[in-house]
């Protein structure tokens, strides 16, 4: 495999005289987790389609695990995982049934299954729960068992869809473990998500897509920098030092209710130490300082227009 797991230059899809991905280039490294963002109708799913062979693109090229997917499909299927947004598991088969299953499907020897059953059973923290009906499982464990059966062709890049909707904080942060777990262990991981927090976890590359085109790409850091309102807070105990403080800092916006003073600052050493210093040139000093930066959703909303509820497939 070359360095890129995941090539994509100028793709392009329309239905009829709708454009639905306008010219979008992306480039995933092996071994990273890619995160592509953006609301409903911006091209999020046609996009996975086409880099997981479901759809053929209108143009551009389009290259996964160094095999074109338009004349190497085959090929790209052997080497990609699939998890959909609902997990895929016959609830009349236990979990350990499922995995057989698969692994059955794969033609692969009988010994060599048998095993690889037990080792993802155990990896997946499913082993006491084996042989009970996949009906009976949580949300959570039923996510686990779909990503175990997607692990049976061990597959090198794997497309996550919405991996963790529906599953509370602490299931959340379980899948979370295991798909670090995952490209630790060298796997590609392509996700897309509705909770801006998990790209912001998990992702070391976010590229937000927009009525078809690519608005943003970058490190979750580099994009929250590019967007404006990092400040520090500043909470004092009186009026009079939050009169003093506001005439120090005119560029400041002010709350006298709650006695607090939001000062415009790129957040660095640098500048912490000047604005302390000017601080306690003046004889001031603030009950309490705190440092705030834009999230991602702050990111989504200044790109799309849109507010994160809608970053949804």
């Amino acid at each position: 495999m070359t360095d890129s797991a995941i090539a994509v230059s100028g793709l392009r899809k329309a239905y009829g005289d709708k454009v639905v991905l306008d010219g979008i280039d992306l480039d995933v490294p092996a071994g990273s987790i890619f995160s592509l963002l953006g609301p409903n109708g911006a091209g999020k799913t046609t996009t996975v389609n086409v880099l997981t062979t479901l759809l053929r693109a209108d143009g551009g090229t389009v290259r996964v695990a160094g095999h074109d997917v338009a004349t190497e499909a085959r090929a790209v299927r052997a080497a990609i995982g699939v998890t959909g947004q609902f997990a895929a598991v016959d609830e009349l088969l236990t979990g350990q049934e499922n995995l057989q299953l698969m692994a059955d499907l794969s033609r692969m020897p009988a010994r060599d299954g048998k095993r690889l059953v037990a080792d993802l059973l155990e990896r997946f923290d499913l082993v006491e729960s084996a042989t009970k009906p996949a009906s009976t499982y949580s949300g959570g464990m039923r996510r686990k068992l779909d990503l175990a059966m997607t692990l049976v062709g061990n597959p090198r890049i794997i497309f996550l869809d919405e991996p963790t909707t529906g599953l509370d904080p602490r299931s959340r942060r379980t899948m979370w473990s295991i798909i670090r777990d995952l490209v630790a262990d060298g796997v590609t991981v392509f996700l897309t998500t509705q909770y801006l927090e998990e790209a912001d976890q998990l992702a070391d590359r976010v590229a937000v897509l927009d009525q078809g085109r690519l608005v943003a790409e970058g490190t979750p850091d580099e994009l929250k920098r590019r967007i404006p309102g990092t400040h520090v807070r500043l909470r004092f105990t009186s009026v009079a030092e939050l009169d003093t403080a506001a005439r120090l800092f005119a560029d400041g916006t002010r709350d006298d209710d709650t006695l607090t003073l939001r000062v415009p600052s790129d957040t660095g050493t640098a500048s912490l130490r000047a604005l302390l210093d000017r601080l306690d040139a003046h004889s001031l000093q603030a009950e309490e300082l705190s440092v705030h930066t834009p999230d991602l959703d702050d990111v989504f909303l200044a790109l799309t227009g849109r507010a994160s509820e809608v970053a949804a497939k």
